[in-house]
């Protein structure tokens, strides 16, 4: 399993708004994804983009027309129903959620909709009055009751000018919701996964921190895995310029004391906790009140106390613990003392002096050890297809302690 979406198949639904741009871009991105991609366009969204534009996107042609004889799809709504993984409609205007809403099928994105068996996804485009009237929100209510997914819309300024809420998310938002809604039923459904991630801060005084080269990408990369399988997620973060995964709770930290307090909140009802972060091992003694002065002086001593050890810290019944070790000598025997010493179920360990992995990067190659003694070596993958290594071992783990 990687970070794709090899063998689904999307029926993207394309309406008429000026935001139909956007489908054009989420189409390459499901593309790059690996994924098949049928596209359906109404008759007023031909008015903003012409079949050729997404065609030259995804290699395969357009649906435009409910009956086409020379179409490979034969009776294209039902076909393209009955092959889709997926149905999104982006981006979905009111006159088309209402005829989704209400079981009209007179173009081929509403009649594919109600042909389907697939999940289905609406992200609204459109002005924020149209989207707050009373009839629109009637309609996204029933769409909700009727088990279709409602993405979006967000809050910003539109091409009209406005500003408020009806602005279509952005590709890359949207490919979240999409895995969120393909993996709902996937293995980790009904679990909740705990992941830190990041460098933690240490302040020295209102300006300065002792902080670490940690980038946040191996935990966000685990936690958005355990998304994609159904799991309930959840990132305790440090400090990291990663936006926040659609669809993954961020409980946001600074220091390794608060990193503690919310693991602790989090990990009372959790299944899993992968301690992917780089905690910081001490922390200033008393923190200045105020910016500390550069006198006469050449050095500068700060007294450090200990950190306690989190994971280590972490007691709940039927909580399976991976711990991490970022190693720069003896990797294996460091990692192995620190399962025993953590009570950890098992630990990634990762030699931090490699340079074609580990710290702010997108790759990493790994070992795993668990309490039993075994040693796997992982070939150089993404953090990402890391993260569903990790978890396929969890996995066993969670019904073991169940």
């Amino acid at each position: 399993m990687t970070y794709s979406l090899q063998g689904k198949t999307i029926s993207l639904g394309v309406t008429g708004s000026i935001a139909c741009y956007k489908a054009v871009d989420l189409a390459s991105k499901l593309m790059q994804l690996n994924a098949d991609v049928d596209v359906l366009m109404t008759p007023s969204a031909l008015r903003f983009l012409t079949p050729l534009t997404f065609t030259a996107i995804t290699h395969r042609p357009v649906i435009t027309s409910m009956f086409d004889p020379q179409s490979e799809l034969s009776i294209n709504h039902v076909a393209a129903a009955e092959r889709a993984d997926l149905v999104a409609v982006v981006p979905a205007t009111a006159n088309s959620l209402a005829k989704i809403a209400h079981g009209r099928a007179d173009d081929p994105v509403s009649a594919t909709i109600l042909a389907t068996r697939a999940p289905v996804l609406v992200a609204p485009a459109m002005d924020a009055n149209m989207f707050e009237s009373p009839a629109t929100q009637a309609n996204v209510e029933l769409l909700r009751q009727r088990s279709i997914y409602v993405a979006g819309p967000a809050e910003g300024r539109m091409a009209s000018g406005l500003v408020g809420r009806g602005r279509l998310l952005e590709p890359a938002e949207l490919v979240g919701h999409i895995r969120i809604l393909l993996g709902r039923a996937g293995d980790l459904a009904g679990r909740k996964i705990v992941v830190s991630a990041g460098g933690t801060r240490e302040a020295i005084d209102p300006v300065r921190v002792i902080a670490n080269h940690s980038s946040g990408k191996m935990g966000y990369a685990i936690a958005e895995a355990a998304r994609d399988r159904g799991a309930q997620a959840v990132i305790v973060s440090a400090p990291t310029a990663l936006p926040d995964p659609t669809g993954v709770k961020v409980a946001r930290i600074n220091s390794a004391l608060e990193m503690g307090h919310a693991l602790d909140r989090e990990c009372a009802d959790a299944d899993a906790v992968i301690m992917a972060a780089a905690v910081a091992d001490w922390r200033v003694a008393q923190i200045a009140e105020q910016k500390v002065k550069k006198t006469g002086a050449d050095t500068w001593t700060i007294d450090l106390v200990k950190n306690p050890d989190l994971i280590a810290g972490i007691h709940a019944d039927r909580l399976v613990k991976v711990g991490f070790a970022a190693e720069s000598e003896d990797l294996i025997d460091n990692a192995r003392a620190k399962i025993q010493s953590k009570g950890l179920h098992m630990i990634v360990a990762n030699d931090i002096t490699a340079e074609d992995a580990g710290f702010a990067v997108d790759d990493n190659r790994v070992i795993i050890l668990d309490r039993e003694g075994s040693i796997e070596r992982l070939p150089l993958m993404s953090k990402y297809d890391v993260g569903v290594e990790i978890l396929d071992r969890v996995i066993p783990l969670l019904g073991s302690l169940a």
